[in-house]
């Protein structure tokens, strides 16, 4: 069962206030008056599909909130979603919570795309982060994006030296545009490696409404179907899906390839990391910190910003000596991140 934050019991509350007050004539504008022309409360984060508390994508936002509390000495907020909510519901909470004063706001995954969208436009003198999506490019609005599919290349040319098998598997939570992009990097990677490797993928579900990034159980079911088909090595990118495909690779003794966070490192996983290989890493703790920083010092981040293997954003985690300690795996990769970082190699996207 997903933990909830320490406002979600109030997120009801908040969100029918807000859509009471947005109801109101002239509320609204004065609300926004206010939120605007007061100092700013912090920052405030609002989470995807499985909320804190995934072991992966939410809980490096979670990070980032915790670094800006401790470098700015203030106390942000965080908000967890709630089942089948609309974009309606998202945009109420992002509009709660510039009215109590908080920025940035930050909402997190490509979900949140209308809701920020439509309340960065209420608010024009509130910051909005965005993400993993670059299309709103709002002049109030961050669009924090990352270059998966490098992380993912290089997750494939691991899973291709590990592989006995010749087979290595792919889970993807959402059979969306952004979950291709770590299929296509991860399977180039591999295929450029180890002509003689196969690559199995699933997506887990259509929408993430049906679960694909909160259900470790569907992850657990499609790891073991792929091992079933002689995968030995598995890679996820599925939020706490995930979970369950990292499960199934312990069980089984296979390897798993973890994603976004240091998946080795969470206390959540700790009974399943000698079988977590690395993980494909993407710095969302940076990124929402930076956000931060920029509003602190009164120069706020706005556009398309993205974090690249060049910029360090995105990366393999090297915590399990296995994998940090394989002489020929680290050339191979070294090899491989400076012809990506040097434009040699384009990686797949699609």
């Amino acid at each position: 069962m997903r933990r909830v934050s320490r406002i979600a019991l109030a997120g009801t509350a908040t969100v029918a206030l807000a859509a009471s007050l947005a109801a109101c004539g002239g509320t609204s504008s004065d609300a926004s008056k206010q939120s605007d022309g007061g100092k700013s409360k912090g920052l405030a984060i609002s989470y995807d599909v499985g909320g804190k508390g995934d072991q992966s994508f939410n809980d490096a936002a979670y990070e980032g909130l915790k670094k800006s509390e401790k470098a700015f000495g203030y106390k942000g907020t965080d908000v967890e979603p709630s089942d089948g909510e609309s974009d309606a519901d998202k945009t109420a909470r992002l509009v709660a919570l510039a009215k109590q004063g908080y920025n940035p706001i930050v909402g997190v995954g490509f979900a949140y795309a209308p809701a920020v969208k439509e309340a960065a436009a209420k608010y024009p003198n509130v910051t909005f982060g965005i993400v993993d999506d670059s299309t709103v490019q709002s002049k109030n609005v961050a669009d924090l994006v990352f270059s998966e599919q490098e992380a993912s290349y290089l997750a494939g040319v691991t899973a291709a030296k590990a592989t006995k098998s010749n087979v290595v598997g792919f889970v993807g939570g959402v059979d969306v545009p952004l979950i291709h992009k770590f299929e296509a990097g991860f399977e180039q990677g591999v295929k450029d490696t180890n002509k003689k490797a196969k690559v199995v993928s699933q997506f887990l579900t259509e929408t993430a409404a049906e679960g694909g990034f909160s259900s470790p159980d569907k992850g657990k079911t499609a790891a073991e179907g792929q091992i079933d088909k002689g995968a030995d090595v598995v890679y996820h990118a599925a939020g706490l899906s995930g979970q369950g495909v990292i499960q199934a690779a312990a069980e089984h003794k296979v390897w798993a390839i973890g994603v976004d966070s240091d998946q080795y490192k969470q206390e959540a996983l700790a009974k399943y990391k000698k079988y977590i290989l690395t993980s494909a890493t993407k710095d969302v703790a940076k990124a929402v910190y930076n956000l931060a920083k920029s509003v602190q010092d009164g120069k706020p981040e706005t556009g398309v910003i993205t974090g690249d293997l060049k910029s360090g954003e995105v990366a393999l985690a090297g915590s399990n000596p296995e994998f940090a300690n394989n002489a020929d795996l680290q050339k191979a990769l070294k090899t491989a991140q400076e012809k990506i970082v040097s434009g040699e190699i384009k990686v797949n996207t699609k």
